[in-house]
């Protein structure tokens, strides 16, 4: 007979709650000691703190443990566990009171904080006060709305402005980039990524953490062609079309930052843009280097930021800056790249509204110029007897001959 108590926590009775499929299980374990896991055949895996991997099924079971500021920032923390910690106690360190039901075994629910309430209500609300110990959880409750803004959800009025009080006493400057991008990351991949942008926006902490994006909001836009005018709420109809398009979080990362140039135009050429696609590169290259974003993501995003005008004006470009556009895009040794680029530039063309719907011939007109490029390799031409540039500047040569043959 177990001297210790189970139960189910966290996502796991949160999303079969709102009956969304469970994926991963967590538990908690009451009256246990490191020593009374282990003999019971638990692997300890835990850093910080005391985690076990159950010898069968693999899922994690954390002792009970509670928590007490130490230091500024996210890992100012000193945890402590021991068998006399409560459930109570342990739930009450959460962030969310949504993530705070507990299951035991039975399957009865232990919900001490209102949390099937905020269910119901569609509110994402912190625990107690100290959810503003933490700033990761600012990141947190955001991601959490950009999954769950679909169904309905929303910060409760309390916990925005305990997160706006957060930004004020400056605790997300303590945020180190890893975790903002950690979360930024698992943001991109939620259903409605915008909403993330949206609530850090919201409490004042876009400003801190993209402080690029934050900048585009109040920019105006030739109405012409951007009945939305502001340059911010494009940006997030744009990051919001891209995930319509992909789920691939780097189009949509390059969607988001695309029209970082925006922020630095003059005010006195407003709200017209000349050239904001070159001064928006070393804006994307900043960001990513601070936030230390993978190399994928950024070398798409900078293609974006780049060459995002090339898409919109692709009947108009000349052979030769077409077949240009395709060498700076590589297309030939990454063509799934080249459709990445394609969807982002989409999505641009899309984030405005009464055009989210209409039908573009770009995409299909820049991959049949593509093909055509593809049909002439640098092999025939060193058989030929070519070498070096020469062969460079003949297959550049063919292929501009192969597009302005189609284009007559």
């Amino acid at each position: 007979m177990k001297d210790f108590d189970t139960y189910k926590v966290g996502g796991a009775v949160r999303d079969r709650l709102l009956g969304l499929p469970v994926k991963d299980v967590d538990w908690v374990v009451v009256g246990a000691t490191p020593e009374q896991m282990e003999a019971a055949g638990y692997r300890a895996v835990g850093k910080d703190f005391p985690v076990f991997l159950h010898p069968d099924s693999n899922e994690e079971y954390a002792l009970a443990r509670t928590e007490r500021k130490t230091a500024p920032g996210y890992t100012g923390f000193s945890f402590h566990t021991a068998p006399d910690v409560s459930l109570e106690e342990d739930l009450l360190r959460r962030d969310l009171t949504i993530n705070a039901i507990a299951e035991d075994a039975e399957g009865k629910l232990i919900d001490l904080y209102g949390g099937q309430e905020d269910l119901q209500q569609r509110l994402l609300r912190h625990v107690s006060p100290a959810f503003a110990e933490d700033p990761v959880r600012i990141l947190r409750l955001a991601r959490f709305s950009a999954r769950f803004a679909p169904l309905g959800f929303r910060a409760a009025t309390e916990t925005m402005q305990l997160m706006q009080q957060m930004v004020e006493a400056g605790e997300v400057d303590a945020l180190v980039a890893e975790r903002v991008w950690q979360e930024t990351a698992r943001a991109l991949a939620e259903s409605s990524p915008q909403d993330y942008f949206q609530v850090l926006r919201d409490c004042g902490a876009l400003a801190r953490i993209f402080p690029e994006i934050d900048s585009l909001f109040g920019v105006p836009q030739p109405a012409e062609y951007h009945p939305e005018i502001d340059t911010g709420i494009h940006t997030l109809l744009v990051l919001e079309q891209a995930a319509r398009l992909s789920k691939e979080p780097e189009v949509r990362f390059a969607a988001l930052v695309h029209d970082l140039g925006k922020g630095i135009t003059p005010e006195a050429e407003w709200p017209q843009h000349v050239a904001h696609e070159a001064r928006g590169v070393p804006l994307v290259q900043a960001l990513c280097k601070r936030l230390r974003v993978p190399r994928d993501f950024r070398d798409l995003a900078l293609l974006v930021t780049e060459y995002h005008l090339h898409f919109h004006r692709a009947m108009e470009l000349k052979a030769t800056t077409l077949v240009d556009l395709f060498a700076s895009l590589d297309i030939y040794r990454k063509p799934q790249r080249f459709e990445q680029w394609l969807l982002a530039c989409e999505a641009d063309s899309r984030g405005r509204p009464g055009y989210e719907e209409r039908v573009l011939d770009q995409p299909d007109y820049l991959r049949a110029m593509a093909d055509k490029c593809r049909t002439v390799e640098a092999r025939d031409y060193a058989e030929q007897g070519l070498k070096g540039a020469a062969i460079g500047e003949a297959v550049r040569q063919e292929r501009i001959n192969k597009i302005k043959s189609i284009k007559k």
